[in-house]
């Protein structure tokens, strides 16, 4: 772990109003979560080249040119995800499931407009572009550090000699631990204060747990034109805009391991929610190129999106110090006591790097009747460099500036570009289609290792105008996630394995 990485939470103690942090900038921009008809998640997402799709509209709009009649979808879905951790090396297990409404809207297209334009197509819609309902728990044994440390670390870093500073000036952190007796001062011969320490002591075993919970999405909503240029280019471009919605309940507590009823420690807790809401903007533009009947090209470029969010943040320490720092023994406070009752709130701009595609795809038996196609091939293989994720003040506040450009620093540092690619085929047999596919996404961190994959397959029926399209995805995620970081020791994560079933279906019909 690079000690850059830390650097934002040092910068913490001096700007406890802004909760955004290094995985935000990764949560919303790793988008792995396809999106799409049932149809195109049944093929890996491996949509870029194959036009005449839905789904056309958000990964390459070049696509919507090949619709010579309109469409109309809708999609849900239901994922079942099952998750394995590591912490210590103790294993640990949790369940979560959702629901969601997936890509759904319609196509209008107007077919032959000259010699030159072949048709016009616009389409509007909306699309699940990342899914954050996730359920994380991990527990284990810690002999070398505890959690209290971070809170040594805030007030050492900002060299807090003042006990009344300490219990005031960091609302979401080092003063909730200071006012409930988990931290306090060490005093030197006359009287003054020579630093702080813990009621924690690792020396003697701390039992750690961790449980997080998160809902919420990024649900895009488009407007997109594609034309088609005597059938052999096509070309388009969507305007998008994505509403994103996080909530985040985090749970975090340590217990004595040695029983010890007279060492002043019995337990804490750190409880945290986080709430982010907000609107972006970005643009999709693409061409698909036919060089012959059988084969299409395609290229798609994914402008960075620009978030404008909020964040509304509450923290409390709960601590038991069996009878240390007098009555009551359980201790309370929240960073609502120390902000006149009000959750802490910041407004902010964020950045997602931008994204370009390649796309390829065989069709069996290329005609312009649809109906007399046999199958396709198609892949896709898509280029991100995580690390140009960024976040930006919004009220040209000189400390604003100065966390955003360390937390900047600290993104490049620790995440690169990566490699996705997709892959998937159809065989179709009159009115029923057979579908299969799978998907990679490459690790975005410089020194850890994650990898996403899936698995995909499912049927489809065409008939009179009416399409249904019934698809099951498996994904396996490999991550992890740190319960906190410290400067001057090492930092040992849990290791995640999420693996998720998603059953999607599509119902639609010609327009």
């Amino acid at each position: 772990m690079k000690s850059r990485y830390l650097i934002l939470f040092f910068l913490f103690g001096a700007n406890y109003s802004y909760a955004q942090e290094p995985a935000d900038a990764l949560r919303y921009s790793f988008l792995t979560h396809d999106g799409g008809t049932a149809r195109n998640q049944a093929i890996g997402g491996a949509g870029g080249a194959l036009g005449g799709e839905f789904t056309s509209l958000f990964i390459n709009p070049a696509g919507l040119g090949f619709y010579k009649t309109g469409d109309f979808a809708f999609t849900p879905s239901f994922s079942l995800q099952n998750s394995k951790s590591n912490y210590l090396g103790n294993p640990g297990k949790a369940t979560n499931s959702s629901f969601s409404i997936g890509t759904s809207g319609f196509i209008l297209a107007s077919p032959s407009q000259g010699k030159s334009v072949r048709s016009v197509s616009v389409g509007f819609g909306i699309n699940r572009a990342a899914d954050f309902n996730n359920h994380i728990f991990y527990s284990g044994r810690n002999n070398s550090s505890s959690y209290s440390e971070k809170y040594l670390e805030q007030l050492h870093d900002d060299n807090v000699t003042n006990p009344n500073d300490a219990a005031n000036n960091y609302p979401a952190g080092s003063s909730l631990a200071f006012n409930t007796y988990l931290i306090d001062t060490v005093r030197n011969a006359d009287g003054s204060v020579g630093g702080y320490r813990t009621q924690a002591n690792p020396s003697t075993g701390l039992n750690q747990q961790n449980m997080i919970n998160t809902r919420g999405g990024i649900t895009d909503a488009a407007i997109g034109v594609g034309v088609n240029l005597k059938d052999k280019w096509y070309f388009g471009g969507t305007l998008t805009f994505p509403f994103l919605v996080y909530h985040r309940d985090a749970n975090y507590k340590e217990s004595d391991a040695s029983n010890n009823p007279n060492n002043n420690f019995n337990y804490f807790e750190s409880n945290e929610t986080l709430d982010t809401k907000g609107i972006g903007v970005n643009g999709k533009f693409g061409v698909i190129f036919k060089p012959v009947e059988d084969i299409r090209i395609g290229l798609t470029y994914h402008t960075p999106t620009a978030y404008q969010l909020t964040d509304t943040y509450n923290t409390e320490v709960i601590t038991d110090l069996e009878g240390y720092g007098g009555a009551p023994i359980v201790k309370h406070q929240s960073s609502t006591d120390l902000n006149d009752g009000q959750l802490l709130e910041t407004k902010y701009n964020m950045t997602t790097p931008g994204r370009l595609m390649l796309s390829g795809s065989f069709v069996f038996r290329e005609t312009q009747n649809v109906q007399n196609q046999r199958g396709f091939i198609s892949a896709d293989v898509e280029y991100v460099n995580y690390k140009n994720a960024s976040f930006h003040d919004v009220n040209n506040d000189a400390n604003a500036k100065s966390y955003y450009s360390s937390l900047n620093s600290v993104i490049s540092d620790i995440y690169k570009s990566a490699i996705n690619a997709r892959l998937g085929g159809e065989l179709k047999f009159n009115t029923i289609m057979f579908r299969l596919g799978g998907a990679y996404y490459g690790n975005p961190y410089k020194d850890e290792s994650s990898n996403l994959i899936k698995i995909s397959g499912g049927l489809g029926y065409r008939n009179r105008g009416m399409f249904i399209d019934l698809t099951y995805v498996y994904s396996m995620h490999k991550d992890v996630n740190y319960p906190y970081l410290l400067q001057d020791k090492p930092n040992v994560p849990a290791y995640l394995k999420n693996n998720v079933g998603g059953i999607i279906a599509t119902i639609g019909f010609k327009l």
